[in-house]
C-alpha cells in the first residue's frame, strides 16, 4: 500500500468532484469460484476500490458519504472456522486504520444505510459493475432489478473517477516502472526461448512463471503466437517453425497491481527474411512515429492517424497499396492490415478503466467514436495530458478472411492491390508494443531497459544466445 494519506487525499479529491451530493458506493470484489466454492481463481480487488483503499481482501465495500465528508469501511471480521483455514487476518476496524479510516462496520450496516438515504431521496452513485455478484448485490442493496442496473450509474461519479485516475502520480509512475522491469524480464526470457522445435506452450509458462516469481502475475492472458494476425489469440499449441515469426503480447502486475504490457514480434530462427524484415520496419516506423509525435494537448486520435498513414506509406513501398495516401487514410484502407486503434490508457488495470466504459475513459464530448472504417476501434481518442500512461502498439497484420472479404466486395480497391497480397497470405503479423508516459515536453518511454527492438538489436539478442 501507498501511505495512508495518499488514500485520504484521493477520497477528498472524489467527494470534491461529484457535485450532487448523496453517497459513492465503491464495492470490492469478491471471491470467484472455477469450477467448485473452494477452488476459486486467483483473486484480484476491484480497481477502483484500490485506489481508493488499497485493500487487497475480498468482501469488502467502501462508502463516501459527500455531505457528511465521513469514509466508511464495511466488512465482516473472521469467524474461527474462517481463521482455520486461512490464519489470522487484520480486523475490519485495523483494516480501515490502514487507509486512512475510522467508520468501520459489518456488511449489515451498510444496508442499514443504504436504505435509509434511498428514503431520504439521497443520491447513491455507483459504477458499471462487470462482476455478475457485483450486480446481484447492487441490486439487492438499491432495491433495483439487475437488468436495470445500467440504467441507473452514475455518469457524474463515472466522469469523475477518470479525472483523478488518468493522470498518474510519481509513486504510480514508480510502480509501474516497476512493472515494465518484470515485463523486459518476461519478454527478454521469451527470445532466449524462441527457436524451432520449442512449444508455444513452454514460452507462455515461463514468461508467466516470471510474473508470479516478481509480481501478482500477468496483466492479462498472454498472447504467445505464431499466428499473429489473429489479434488476441491465447492459445498455445503450436511448435515453433524455422521461417515464421512469433508474436509475443505480455505483461505484468507488480506487487501494487500496477501494470505494464509489451509486444515484440521476431522471426523463429533469430533472422529476418527480407519479406520479414521489410513489414518489421515498416511497423517499427510507426512505433517510432508516435514517440515522436505525442505530447500534451494532441489528440491521440491524431497520433493514431499520422501512424497509420506511416504503415500504408510503407506498404505503398512495396506495391501493396496505391494512390494518395492521405485519401487512403480517409477511406480506412489501414483498418485492412491494422483493424484496431494505436494504444490505450495504462495504469492499475492493463486496459485503464475500461470496466467503467470506453466512452468515459478514452472518450469525451470532444471526441466522440467514430463510425468511420479503421477509425471506429480506437480505444483511445481523447486529447493527452502531463501524467497519463499509454501504449503504443502498430501492426501490420495479414488476415486472409479479412483479406478475402474485402477483394470480394470491392472494398477499397482502387487503393488495394489484392494480388500482389497473395505472396503474404501466410505471413501470419508483427506488433511492436511500448509503455509511454506523457511529460511536459512530450514523453518518454517507461522502463529502465527497452527490450530489444530494432533488427540488428534482435538478431544480436537472438542468435548471440545460441
Amino acid at each position: 500500500m501507498f501511505s495512508k494519506e495518499t488514500y485520504i487525499k484521493r477520497r477528498e479529491l472524489l467527494r470534491e468532484r461529484v457535485s450532487r451530493g448523496g453517497l459513492i458506493l465503491l464495492p470490492g470484489n469478491s471471491e470467484a469460484p472455477r469450477n467448485y466454492p473452494d477452488n476459486g481463481y486467483h483473486f484480484r480487488q476491484d480497481s477502483n476500490f484500490l485506489y481508493f483503499y488499497g485493500l487487497k481482501l475480498p468482501d469488502l465495500v467502501g462508502l463516501l458519504d459527500i455531505d457528511a465528508g465521513e469514509d466508511w469501511l464495511f466488512g465482516d471480521d473472521l469467524s474461527m472456522d474462517d481463521i482455520i483455514w486461512t490464519g489470522p487476518q487484520p480486523t475490519v476496524s485495523e483494516l480501515g486504520a490502514r487507509c486512512g479510516i475510522s467508520h468501520t462496520a459489518p456488511l449489515a450496516v451498510l444496508q442499514e444505510k443504504l436504505t435509509l438515504a434511498i428514503r431520504k431521496g439521497r443520491p447513491v452513485h455507483f459504477l458499471p459493475p462487470y462482476r455478475a455478484d457485483n450486480k446481484l448485490k447492487l441490486s439487492r442493496w438499491l432495491g433495483i432489478c439487475p437488468e436495470a442496473i445500467a440504467d441507473r450509474i452514475s455518469i457524474e461519479l463515472a466522469i469523475a473517477i477518470v479525472s483523478l485516475r488518468d493522470k498518474k502520480s510519481d509513486e504510480e509512475i514508480r510502480e509501474i516502472e516497476d512493472a515494465c522491469e518484470i515485463g523486459y524480464r518476461m519478454h527478454t526470457t521469451a527470445m532466449k526461448m524462441c527457436r524451432p522445435g520449442a512449444r508455444e506452450r513452454d514460452i507462455a509458462g515461463a514468461i508467466e512463471g516470471i510474473a508470479l516469481e516478481m509480481g501478482e502475475g500477468v496483466s492479462f492472458h498472454s498472447i504467445v503466437t505464431q499466428h499473429g494476425e489473429t489479434l488476441h489469440n491465447h492459445g498455445h499449441d503450436g511448435i515453433l517453425e524455422s521461417g515464421r515469426m512469433l508474436l509475443v503480447d505480455a505483461g505484468a502486475e507488480n506487487l501494487m497491481n500496477y501494470c505494464s504490457d509489451f509486444t515484440r514480434s521476431y522471426p523463429v530462427n533469430g533472422r529476418f527474411t527480407p519479406m520479414q524484415r521489410d513489414i518489421y520496419e515498416i511497423v517499427l516506423a510507426a512505433n517510432a512515429h508516435a514517440f515522436e509525435m505525442a505530447k500534451p494537448g494532441l489528440l491521440y486520435k491524431e497520433v493514431h492517424l499520422a501512424c497509420v498513414k506511416v504503415i500504408l506509406e510503407g506498404l505503398k513501398s512495396l506495391g501493396l497499396v496505391r494512390g494518395n495516401m492521405d485519401d487512403a487514410v480517409a477511406n480506412g484502407v489501414h483498418a485492412l492490415f491494422m483493424p484496431h486503434g494505436l494504444g490505450h490508457l495504462m495504469g492499475l488495470d492493463v486496459h485503464d478503466m475500461e470496466d467503467i466504459g470506453e466512452k468515459y475513459v478514452g472518450y469525451d464530448l470532444e471526441t466522440e467514436r467514430s463510425t468511420q472504417l479503421g477509425v471506429s476501434n480506437l480505444r483511445m481518442a481523447r486529447r493527452l495530458q502531463v501524467g497519463m500512461v499509454m501504449t503504443d502498439e502498430p501492426g501490420i497484420y495479414f488476415i486472409p478472411a479479412y483479406i478475402a472479404k474485402w477483394k470480394a466486395e470491392g472494398t477499397n480497391r482502387e487503393f488495394v492491390n489484392f494480388d500482389k497480397l497473395e505472396p503474404y497470405m501466410n505471413f501470419g503479423g508483427i506488433r511492436i508494443e511500448d509503455d509511454l508516459l506523457i511529460t511536459e515536453t512530450g514523453n518518454r518511454i517507461l522502463g529502465k531497459r527497452r527490450i530489444p527492438v530494432t533488427v540488428q538489436e534482435i538478431e544480436e539478442f537472438m542468435v548471440g544466445d545460441r
